[in-house]
């Protein structure tokens, strides 16, 4: 059976579709190049968003293991006293997009949830490897824990989410947190999150829809690894597919479109994790590619992928 794109998505997408087929896309390894493509697009459909008149921010800072200040947003809908956190990873590949391309994103999810999310603007690959960026999500929330009481915050309710590298960072963020036996997490959120660097073979049947290809996950996981990229010695905090161990890890949630390069390898995360006896919520959405809520947000099936992400925020 062919594989089809939902068509409200395709619809809002072709845009996009269109102007790919014009451009010869860079090889792999090219992070430059994509770089400045891809926060360009991100930037563009985030920016459009309306930002919700009820979210304030506020800049806070961290300090990294090697006393780098980190900068942090936490996000609070006006009048709430949820209780809760999310500390919240941005996607970009490992090498691209910013705290800023994704502040709409957590400004939404902040007022459709009524749960703060704290933001964390991490060092990223390839100027600053593998464990940089992982080290400071895990700064970022360990300081959340330390400040939970002038936070408002239960310490017992504190989740870490993120998106596509974010998601894959704050799964290893999760992994790192059960080992160094704290801070305890009550979830970890997991969109479309990158898991795996050996996924690296194009799968015929999703290439022609991914909107992030196997060249651009060459490219991000050689940024964050460099050679030891797709060897055997990766690891699992860098590629939570990696874990042999996944008990004790907080419940997941974690969701992946059918035209994802990343679909498989959440699924079988999702498998593993309820095989190791961790509760685990897995939403898999027919018809979709990688980020399909960003580009094609009116769409039936994105307003149902945030409403389900939306509610594993509530249920912190």
């Amino acid at each position: 059976m062919t594989i089809r794109m939902d068509p409200e998505v395709a619809a809002a997408m072709a845009p996009i579709a269109e102007a790919a087929a014009n451009q010869t896309p860079p090889p792999a390894g090219d992070w430059q190049t994509r770089r400045a493509a891809v926060d360009e697009l991100i930037g563009a459909y985030t920016g459009a968003w309306v930002p919700p008149a009820d979210v304030t921010v506020t800049e806070l800072e961290a300090a990294a293991a090697d006393g780098t200040p980190i900068g942090m947003r936490l996000y609070r809908r006006e009048g709430d006293q949820p209780g809760s956190l999310a500390v919240y990873v941005h996607g970009g590949g490992m090498f691209l997009c910013s705290i800023d391309t994704h502040d709409p994103v957590c400004r939404v999810y902040t007022h459709l949830s009524g749960v703060p999310l704290l933001s964390v603007d991490f060092r990223f690959a390839p100027e600053h490897p593998y464990p940089t960026s992982v080290e400071d999500v895990y700064a970022a929330l360990v300081w959340a824990a330390q400040h939970a009481d002038e936070l408002g915050v239960d310490p017992a309710r504190i989740a870490i989410m993120g998106d596509s590298a974010g998601g894959g960072m704050a799964a290893g963020v999760a992994l790192m947190a059960r080992d160094r036996g704290a801070p305890a997490l009550a979830a970890q959120i997991l969109v479309y999150p990158m898991l795996d660097d050996r996924t690296t073979t194009p799968d015929g049947e999703i290439e022609p829809f991914a909107m992030w290809s196997t060249d651009d996950n060459i490219t991000g996981w050689g940024c964050l690894l460099g050679d030891a990229a797709g060897g055997p010695d990766v690891p699992a905090y860098a590629a939570p597919s990696r874990a042999t161990d996944l008990d004790g890890l907080p419940p997941a949630f974690i969701d992946v479109g059918q035209l994802d390069i990343f679909r498989n390898e959440d699924v079988d995360y999702a498998a593993r994790l309820a095989q190791a006896g961790v509760g685990v919520e897995l939403q898999l959405y027919p018809g979709v590619p990688h980020a399909f809520e960003v580009f094609a947000p009116q769409a039936a099936v994105s307003q149902r992928a945030v409403a389900a992400r939306v509610r594993a925020l509530r249920a912190v």
